[in-house]
């Protein structure tokens, strides 16, 4: 049975050097019309937590959200999805220092599609960690901490010499990034804690956008 995992699977292979006649089927078989390109599963956490908690069944939609496990990956992947490959719509999510590989990538793909082809993709403004941290302040973000038993392990990390003089926001984006899977975790219990007036703009425009 074909589902989007699979999908994803399937095109990730594709990219690091698999036959890509694989994909196409999957592609039909799942009426997938978008795929949202982001450069980790972190971010694929987090924007499948807003998707949910909007009611939103982004598969059911025919929206592929794929991690690419780095954003320079991001020319291959639109290459094989978009106008030159399998003719999907690209939209993505990535950090500010990577903006020049979407722009590249994605700018391009939208040059060669036919139809509205909006913005192209979303940029936040550090990465999506930073947005999140300022949107639920860093007290909110210390209490989920706690909540999710996390607590002792940050009370370590702050001890350590190289966390002096770094603001609070700063100490909590490196924390959330220390063990491995963290981040995917936090990525969904931040975005699970917002209120909908502070979801940050780039995820909510590109929720808007898909």
């Amino acid at each position: 049975m074909t589902d989007m995992g699979a999908f994803r699977e399937t095109v990730t292979a594709w990219a690091a050097g698999g036959p890509g006649d694989l994909a196409h089927e999957p592609a039909v078989v799942l009426s997938v019309k978008t795929v949202v390109l982001l450069e980790g599963p972190s971010d694929l956490a987090a924007v499948e937590a807003l998707a949910e908690s909007r009611g939103r069944d982004l598969e059911a939609e025919g929206v592929c959200v794929l991690a690419m496990n780095g954003a320079m990956s991001v020319g291959r992947f639109a290459r094989l999805l978009g106008q030159a490959g399998l003719g999907l719509r690209l939209t993505g999510l990535c950090d500010e220092a990577e903006r020049g590989y979407y722009a590249r990538a994605l700018e391009q793909d939208v040059t060669q599609g036919t139809g509205p082809r909006r913005r192209g993709f979303f940029v936040c403004t550090a990465d999506l960690e930073d947005e999140l941290i300022r949107a639920l302040g860093v007290p909110r973000v210390e209490e989920l901490i706690r909540a999710e038993g996390d607590l002792r392990a940050l009370r370590t990390f702050l001890r350590q010499p190289a966390q002096r003089g770094r603001s609070p926001h700063q100490q909590l984006r490196r924390f959330l990034g220390t063990k491995k899977g963290r981040k995917i975790h936090y990525g969904r219990v931040l975005v699970e804690a917002l209120t909908p007036d502070r979801v940050p703009a780039p995820l909510d425009d590109l929720l808007a956008d898909v």
